[in-house]
């Protein structure tokens, strides 16, 4: 996998996610190493962060690299200077491009221009690097993911297509439950189901969110409005007052189950507070969970660590 973009969660294999969860307990739990010595990744930043910033420097620096941040107004890309000619100029300096952008396509031409792997920090389309770090704290707190079912209820935007990608690809059932207007895209779904039929996933969309949740052993919800979306923050909160997980709602999942969030979270709106901050609760476990999956996922895209041969997919 050395060498490899990462533009969705679905460039990787259903047996490269599993290999990830081990080894980024490893990282978790050994503290600083030098897998990374004298590698430089480049962060180059679209949109505002607090974890995907911090989590991705923080990796680096504990794998024995560094990073360098590079803000919008640093480098306008693709108004200042174009993608293609930003991507040649850091494939001379670094050995990754992190990149938190709008539009997957700008994505796309970075991978495609660059001499060194593309990691996608978060695009309009998918979020990638927070799947992963999902299925570690899913694989921390209730075990082997093609047990489980998880309940995504709200938007179905790109937290929401990383997620199913994922979860489809390592055998993890999911119930989507969004308004109608407001569903993951079609393609996404079609890809989900694809890779379900080969792990024995089952992958279920509706607009009933209490059908969603019932017997769930994760429930995971999002912002309803996110960066870019906020003249429709009004509307939105009109149209999901119903897909709020609440007491009610979280009550029909198993006693056991977990909730998940990928924050930052809008309190009152999408998630009562008695709930986020209920012992069900694992949003804090999550964020910290970006940093060591990053860790893992770095390792294997720029340390050359092996990776299983190709499995089901």
């Amino acid at each position: 996998m050395k060498g490899k973009d990462l533009l969705s969660v679905a460039d990787l294999r259903g047996d490269e996610i599993l290999a990830l969860i081990p080894d980024a307990i490893n990282m978790k739990d050994g503290g600083w190493l030098s897998v990374l010595d004298k590698k430089i990744a480049a962060l180059l930043f679209e949109k505002p962060s607090l974890r995907t910033r911090i989590s991705f420097e923080v990796a680096m620096r504990e794998l024995g690299g560094q990073s360098l941040y590079l803000s919008p107004a640093e480098v306008g890309l693709g108004e200042r200077e174009s993608v293609p000619d930003v991507a040649r100029v850091l494939s001379r300096y670094v050995d990754a491009i992190i990149c938190r952008t709008f539009s997957p396509q700008t994505l796309r031409v970075l991978a495609e221009y660059s001499a060194v792997p593309v990691i996608n920090a978060l695009s309009d389309l998918e979020h990638p690097c927070q799947a992963l770090a999902d299925l570690l704290t899913i694989y921390e707190k209730k075990g082997e993911p093609s047990s489980l079912t998880l309940a995504y209820i709200g938007d179905g935007n790109n937290v929401a297509h990383s997620l199913l990608l994922a979860a489809a690809l390592t055998g993890m059932n999911v119930r989507i439950a969004s308004p109608a207007g407001y569903t993951v895209q079609d393609d996404i779904l079609g890809m989900a189901r694809g890779y379900a039929r080969i792990s024995g996933a089952e992958i279920t969309s509706t607009e009933e969110p209490y059908l969603a949740v019932n017997g769930a052993d994760v429930v995971y919800t999002d912002a309803w409005t996110s960066m870019g979306q906020e003249a429709e923050a009004q509307e939105r909160r009109s149209v999901f007052a119903d897909y709020q997980v609440n007491r009610k709602l979280m009550s029909l999942a198993k006693r056991d189950a977990i909730l998940m969030h990928p924050l930052p979270a809008h309190r009152g709106e999408e998630v009562t507070d008695d709930i986020l901050d209920s012992p069900q609760s694992v949003v804090f476990d999550q964020a910290e969970n970006r940093l060591h999956a990053q860790k893992a996922l770095l390792a294997y895209l720029l340390g050359g660590i092996e990776v299983p041969p190709a499995g089901y997919r």
